[in-house]
């Protein structure tokens, strides 16, 4: 029985807005810490996380997201960087959102209520919309990495429309992720 690793995620749809995230995430380049940077092609706002499951539920996954066709398009604002946990000890670098979270909740609700059907358990932490930028691998540069994200605290990448939502495939490999789209679901 082979395991898919999935996820449910938006893009980034409006290129200007996707291209001031991939210029902010490049600004940390130049700092000399020791940083792992999600790829261009990977950038995307997670609405939830599902893990392995085996393949043959994908279809029964693909029917929990037919609820989000009822809702409609909306704008989000990606606007403002932060670190997970904190920004003085960064793991996590992230741009956040600022308009549209509610809207965001709402998709994500509504998609699991149909995870929780198929007895996929929900996640621990609460959802905080964001987009991951980089990975912290170790302290070097740590108060430098600190630093830029209190400068660019209040960085606005722009406002972009939520038109759909996906089921994505992640293949974990040695040089980084790659995903891959299985399914998507347009809104209204």
């Amino acid at each position: 029985m082979e395991l898919y690793r999935l996820f449910i995620a938006v893009e980034i749809e409006n290129r200007e807005v996707y291209n001031n995230i991939l210029r902010i995430r490049d600004v940390f380049k130049g700092i000399n810490a020791n940083l792992k940077f999600v790829e261009d092609e990977n950038i995307h706002l997670t609405i939830r996380f599902i893990g392995e499951v085996p393949q043959s539920l994908i279809p029964e996954i693909i029917n929990a997201m037919k609820p989000a066709s009822n809702i409609e398009s909306f704008d989000m604002k990606v606007e403002g960087l932060g670190a997970f946990p904190s920004d003085v000890r960064p793991r996590v670098i992230w741009i956040g959102v600022t308009e549209g979270t509610e809207k965001l909740r709402s998709l994500r609700n509504t998609i699991e209520v149909g995870l929780r059907r198929l007895g996929i358990r929900p996640e621990r932490q609460e959802f905080s919309p964001h987009i991951t930028l980089a990975r912290v691998k170790s302290g070097r540069n740590i108060d430098k990495i600190s630093k830029l994200i209190l400068e660019f605290k209040n960085y606005v990448a722009g406002v972009t429309r939520v038109t759909k939502v996906k089921l994505k495939r992640s293949i974990l490999r040695p040089q980084g992720p790659l995903y891959i789209d299985i399914h998507e679901v347009k809104l209204k």
